[in-house]
């Protein structure tokens, strides 16, 4: 007598992007193991029109995974909720208020909400795909970042704080995880999670939330949150990605907190010699210690960025433009305009 043929689904490994068979009978999100290249392999699962294919990355609160959505025909992110939060009140308005912040900031380097949305109980948010990596990956995998790439990040998330700032927002959890980037390599900040109006009453009794190696001082001292909180802790998140260094190292969180509050941010260039005099320059002054002493907005932080990204390509470019000047011209003489 033979044995019952069990039920196969055909599904492709996202580590090594065969096509492979895997047990018909797994429960959506259950793991299996690619044949190919012993891969983990999802079971994908349908929530409305999204069907969830692979894990990007986890949180504390959900699991976002690379989906695709069917009605449109195009790869997106799904942000699901994990399950034992779901009935958590305060946690559902948090991720709620992650969906509603995002949903009204229309920016290239903000990333875009498409909807929010509960089925079967399972609540989820689905939105653009960046998965080439977070800043903070890119920090661990190569130590520090290129100053050119730092800059043109610092450029471009500080347009899209700005953004958010003439839409009431501030995001108060600027750091290297919260920066992303899309398969085009472009900076998409995300986790409006903590996002608060810039006009809210602070409350003194309230507990403070962010990430300590990153927070403003006046956070610390929950003197009121305003805009200047979050072009710190972006200052200090380039500090990091440009250094390969938080710009306070402590043994202890109370060590890291109270050097926010009182030791002065070491200069970049005296940390690492290669780093720019603009770039320095332009880093700690947005880490001031007195928001009065930090940039007045976000288009003078950015044109300093800018400047100092100028004045760095002009320092590649120059030598490289000098031989070329001084190489003989056609015929083995020197080009006219050094004659």
């Amino acid at each position: 007598m033979s044995s019952e043929r069990k039920p196969l689904r055909m599904v492709a490994c996202p580590h090594c992007g065969a096509k492979t068979f895997i047990p018909g009978d797994l429960m959506p999100l259950q793991r299996a193991t690619c044949a190919k290249c012993a891969g983990s392999i999802m079971m994908p699962m349908m929530l409305r029109q999204f069907e969830l294919r692979s894990e990007i990355a986890s949180g504390g609160m959900g699991t976002v995974y690379r989906a695709w959505d069917t009605t449109l025909g195009r790869e997106v992110a799904v942000k699901l909720m994990r399950q034992e939060f779901t009935e958590d009140e305060e946690a559902v308005t948090s991720f709620a208020r992650e969906a509603r912040a995002c949903a009204q900031l229309n920016h290239t380097n903000i990333i875009h909400i498409y909807t929010f949305d509960e089925h079967e109980g399972a609540k989820y948010l689905a939105m653009e795909l960046a998965d080439a990596g977070s800043l903070d990956s890119r920090i661990e995998k190569h130590q520090r970042v290129p100053e050119l790439d730092v800059l043109d990040i610092g450029v471009k998330v500080a347009s899209a704080l700005a953004t958010a700032l003439k839409h009431g927002l501030l995001h108060l959890d600027i750091k290297p995880g919260n920066i992303l980037f899309d398969s085009d390599g472009e900076p998409k900040l995300v986790d409006f999670g903590l996002a608060r109006k810039a006009d809210a009453d602070t409350d003194a009794y309230a507990p403070l939330f962010g990430t300590p190696y990153y927070i403003a001082p006046e956070r610390l001292r929950q003197e009121g949150d305003t805009f200047l909180c979050d072009m710190y802790s972006l200052a200090g998140t380039l500090y990091h990605a440009l250094t390969g260094h938080v710009p306070f190292e402590a043994p202890t969180v109370d060590e890291v907190v109270a050097a926010h509050l009182q030791t002065p941010v070491r200069p970049p260039n005296a940390l690492l010699t290669s780093v720019t005099q603009p770039t320095s320059d332009a880093l700690c002054k947005a880490m001031a210690k007195e928001p009065r002493e930090r940039f007045s907005s976000y288009d003078e932080f950015i044109m300093a960025l800018t400047a100092a990204r100028s004045q760095l390509l002009i320092r590649q470019f120059a030598p490289q433009a000098e031989v070329a000047s001084d190489a003989p011209a056609a015929g083995g003489s020197k080009s006219w305009w050094r004659r």
